[in-house]
């Protein structure tokens, strides 16, 4: 078992009407906020109506827009901007983890005097942060409840990761209500996403009896309780157990103690979303089966033969190989049948950049230091095999 340094600062408000407390989770950090979300999904379920109605005593700079794979330019450097200009106290992410992410790089850049992307590109360290509370509307990312988040610069198709203890919200809003009207895509997605969180963790090196099993019950929330919540949009049972898998499954609570993965599901999928801008649970969901071929050897035999019988029940029976393969090949069978496209066609990626993107992610990744290192070819293949 591998040493470790942790903590969640973060507070969570779990549970219908949570936001009730806004006001004094609000006013006990500053009065001047930017209330930050996406396009119109907080305006027609009367979210947004109800925050400014409970922030009515507050003075709220708003900045609107975000998208998905959030963007540096604009909504960065408009978010640096505004809270500098309007000496903004705290940030209100109201949305999903797009919106959350681009927030914490707002809350970085309005303290720092230089270029925002030297803090994200990791030249320079940020030495302050300004507060962030969030009401989430969409169960994927675990934003929410880590230090975490990942921005795009279109112009050099880069995406990455940053991350800095500075950047825990303070207090996350998590009201299952909110994502009742959450697309069958976007569920799907956003089960893919948070399955692949803990995918990324427990396929490692050096695991604990512990972490296999809170990863093995967080994979199998997120199949059944996704199943119930496309079925109907409105259990509110299994939109409550999703939305919280979903916020574990990223502050790094299902890895304490193991060795790391690198993440390499991630860090192919984050070139797919730069260079093209696809949904990032559908790029991990295409991503992750062919990966998991690429990498299954008699090395890596036992992590597949646990995976296949604790999450799927696979026969015991059967051969190692047998299970490892079965496993793969349900993976792949549930994001199909949750529906999601299972091949980069399908998204509108051929074969054109694929080259370009197996070196980009080789240069920028370090995933030579994954659980089984993936050189330029490694990648290449995972991307042909994708196709």
């Amino acid at each position: 078992m591998q040493n470790f340094d942790y903590m969640t600062p973060t507070r969570l408000v779990f549970g219908e009407n949570a936001i009730e407390k806004l006001p004094a989770v609000m006013g006990a950090i500053g009065k001047r906020v930017l209330l930050a979300y996406g396009g119109g999904s907080i305006k027609k379920i009367g979210l947004y109506d109800r925050v400014k109605e409970l922030l009515r005593d507050f003075e709220i700079t708003e900045l609107s827009g975000i998208q998905p794979n959030p963007k540096y330019d604009p909504s960065v450097l408009d978010g640096v901007r505004l809270c500098k200009e309007n000496d903004i106290e705290v940030i209100l992410a109201v949305g999903g983890g797009s919106v959350l992410d681009c927030t914490k790089a707002i809350a970085a850049g309005a303290k720092y005097d230089g270029d925002p992307w030297d803090l994200i590109s990791y030249k320079v360290k940020a030495q302050a942060a300004l507060p962030i509370v969030d009401i989430l509307t969409l169960a994927a990312t675990g934003s929410e409840y880590d230090c975490g988040g990942v921005i795009s610069r279109t112009e050099t198709n880069d995406k990455i990761g940053y991350m800095d203890p500075l950047l825990f919200p303070v207090c996350s809003f998590l009201d299952p209500r909110y994502t009742f009207s959450v697309s069958k895509k976007q569920t799907a997605a956003g089960c893919a996403d948070a399955m692949n969180h803990i995918i990324e963790q427990y396929f490692c090196e050096d695991s604990t009896l512990l972490n296999d099993g809170f990863c093995e019950a967080g994979l199998k929330s997120l199949m059944a309780n996704a199943k119930s919540c496309l079925a109907n949009p409105e259990d509110y049972r299994a939109r409550a157990e999703m939305m919280f898998a979903c916020t574990l499954g990223c502050n790094g609570i299902y890895s304490l103690g193991n060795s790391p993965s690198g993440w390499p599901c991630h860090g192919i999928e984050h070139a797919l979303s730069a260079y093209y801008d696809i949904t990032h649970g559908e790029g991990l969901a295409i991503i992750t089966p062919r990966w998991m071929e690429h990498i299954l050897s008699e090395r890596t035999l036992e992590r597949f033969v646990k995976y296949g019988i604790n999450v799927f029940d696979i026969d015991t029976t059967l051969t190692g190989m047998e299970i490892a393969h079965k496993a793969i090949e349900m993976t792949y069978a549930f994001f199909e049948e949750i529906g999601i496209p299972m091949h980069l066609r399908e998204v509108g990626i051929g074969e054109e950049r694929i080259d370009e993107m197996a070196h980009h992610i080789a240069v920028n990744e370090g995933l030579e230091n994954a659980y089984v290192p993936l050189s330029e070819q490694d990648i290449k293949e995972i991307l042909v095999a994708s196709l």
